[in-house]
């Protein structure tokens, strides 16, 4: 089976084909980049990042950009509470990114361009927009879009210009022609440090962010390309806005494939800074390893939504444990994919399935207890080899397993005592349970005429 995807301009799941055969370019909507970056944002840039490994593992080249957004009036504000420049924001804040998504192995793109870097592109577009009637410099000095004037607008969220019209709410003094059109250009204000202008033929100001997208992405990918990724929050207005600019513009398709990520939420509320309800990568990493957080996000397709917990993440360890522990003392390093072979082939059917990434993990497991059975080398290297794809099972188990360990001693010795106790009730079940538990968290126990001993996995 070929390769499948999930098209949210279409709504449909289709068969993917690039434009250029061999050659996929993809371009994903990044960090606006004034704080630390939280859980949500991982979940984004885990779930490219498995499209991106997978289109690779498929025998695609892949060109993968992830542009950053580095000028903007939550960064100005930033840094002018800070007392630094936006350049020593932006670029501690980056560093900082850089760092704690490589903690969860996720990947760099090919490209990450600044937004900063392409004023002059975004210049050159609002000027063609301006040519073609679609963009207007207002009395504010602003240049804005005339969203009535480009025909479709609304065709990926599904949305009509009545309805858009009932909810609006812009205020009088904004220069528009319309309270549905957006800005382009930013004209500068009086008390904005200097960082913030740059000049133009509008005069000092600043990008707005829709445009940021489309000239980065037209810049380094060509008019149009083949996937355009980001977070379902982004589909309005962000991603419209894009279609509007870039196709009115060039007058060519602007993207053959959308594809959108899924909210990850606590307590069934979306996580975000201006909810107060975010943990950032940071923070999780001081009680979970970043493989254990790639795998609770791989535990749930990309398109859906994940409920942030605790437990979901002990879970998640206990589970990613059982993986390792199946290749512990199994040699390996033959980590040929043979996609013939039964156990790969269903992983590949679930992945060409609009990247399932929960199915292919349920294919990990059966093949794992195959590995605990057959003590099979070639069954090892396969499981290995297959999850690598994934971005998973590249530590040495017995290390890894022994890392994990989080039970002192005297924890220890109280399950066993209540796993004697639990043996003496004849509740073998929960004598079982105990004993898993153990193992999960990498404490092999070993039953003696003399009692119970235990020793590290």
């Amino acid at each position: 089976m070929s390769l499948r995807i999930y098209n949210t301009l279409t709504r449909a799941v289709e068969p993917f084909a690039p434009l250029e055969p061999g050659h996929v370019r993809m371009y994903v909507c990044g960090m606006t980049i004034y704080d630390l970056c939280h859980v949500g944002h991982a979940r984004m840039m885990m779930a490219f990042d498995v499209v991106q490994r997978w289109l690779k593992a498929s025998g695609f080249r892949v060109t993968y950009v992830r542009n950053i957004t580095d000028i903007e009036d939550k960064i100005i504000k930033r840094a002018l509470e800070r007392g630094i420049t936006i350049r020593q924001l932006t670029d501690e804040m980056i560093a900082a990114m850089h760092r704690d998504i490589g903690a969860l192995g996720v990947e760099r793109p090919t490209h990450e361009p600044r937004a900063t870097e392409y004023v002059g592109q975004m210049l050159d577009m609002i000027g063609l927009l301006e040519e073609k009637g679609l963009a207007y410099q207002a009395a504010n000095g602003d240049v804005n879009y005339a969203v009535r004037k480009f025909e479709g607008y609304g065709k990926l969220s599904r949305r009509n210009l009545d309805e858009l019209r009932a909810g609006e709410r812009v205020a009088v003094d904004e220069g528009k022609h319309d309270p549905l059109d957006f800005v382009l250009w930013k004209a500068a204000k009086a008390d904005e440090p200097a960082d913030a202008k740059y000049d133009g033929r509008y005069g000092p100001g600043r990008p707005g962010w829709h445009i940021e997208c489309s000239a980065m992405s037209c810049a380094v990918l060509g008019e149009t390309f083949d996937i355009h990724g980001g977070g379902l929050d982004l589909q309005f207005p962000h991603h419209e806005n894009e279609i509007a600019q870039s196709e009115g513009a060039l007058g060519k398709p602007f993207v053959r494939y959308w594809m959108h990520n899924g909210f990850l939420n606590v307590d069934n509320e979306k996580m975000s800074k201006s909810l107060g309800n975010f943990f950032t990568i940071q923070d999780v990493l001081k009680s979970y390893d970043g493989e254990t957080v790639r795998f609770f996000m791989l535990r749930t397709h990309y398109r859906s939504p994940i409920n942030y917990s605790d437990a979901a993440l002990d879970d998640a360890r206990q589970a990613l444990r059982r993986l390792y522990t199946a290749l512990d003392g199994v040699d390996a390093s033959n980590g040929a994919i043979d996609w013939a072979h039964p156990a790969a082939a269903a992983f590949k059917a679930a992945m060409d399935e609009d990247f399932n990434a929960p199915a292919a993990l349920a294919v990990l497991f059966d093949l794992a207890s195959s590995v605990n059975r057959s003590r099979s080398p070639e069954e090892a290297g396969l499981l290995k080899a297959l999850a690598a794809t994934l971005g998973l099972l590249q530590q040495a188990p017995r290390a890894y397993l022994q890392a994990g360990s989080t039970l002192d001693e005297a924890a220890i010795q109280a399950q066993i005592e209540a796993r004697a106790a639990a043996k003496a009730a004849k509740d073998f079940a929960e004598a079982d349970r105990i004993r898993k538990a153990l193992l999960d968290a990498g404490i092999v126990l070993q039953d003696s005429p003399s009692g119970t001993s235990w020793m590290k996995a």
